[in-house]
């Protein structure tokens, strides 16, 4: 049978201006922009142990993991040190919903963007 090996993408719709939702993120995690105004991420440019992976999952229409955000997803960007960069988000007066958490898959956090949607920051714990 035919299958899905990974995700190919992530592309979400602004409410506002999304050159500035773009470079808001850009500003704050560092995602470098490419001259189309999208971004690569690769692989083999993160350090952590396992290798790189993608967790998939479809949370309950009840569910409320994705509060405070009104949004129907939740991103889960990978970073490699979590108490940096939330110290600098913190500086920069981006909204902090919780965290850091510390569990056996590593530490995690959750901010809003400008759209307020909420996004999940996970360092993957160390092999």
């Amino acid at each position: 049978m035919a299958r899905v090996t990974g995700i190919g993408g992530v592309f979400f719709k602004s409410k506002s201006d999304e050159k500035a939702l773009a470079a808001w993120y850009q500003r704050h995690l560092g995602i470098s922009l490419e001259a189309w105004g999208g971004a690569i991420l690769r692989w083999p440019e993160d350090k952590a142990g396992d290798g790189g992976v993608t967790v998939w999952h479809v949370a309950a229409k009840s569910s409320e993991w994705f509060s405070p955000s009104e949004s129907s997803f939740m991103i889960n960007y990978r970073v490699d040190d979590l108490d940096a960069l939330l110290a600098q988000l913190k500086a920069d007066g981006v909204t902090i919903v919780k965290g850091p958490e510390r569990h056996d898959n590593g530490s995690f956090a959750w901010i809003l963007d400008p759209d307020e949607n909420k996004l999940e920051l996970w360092q993957p714990a160390a092999e």
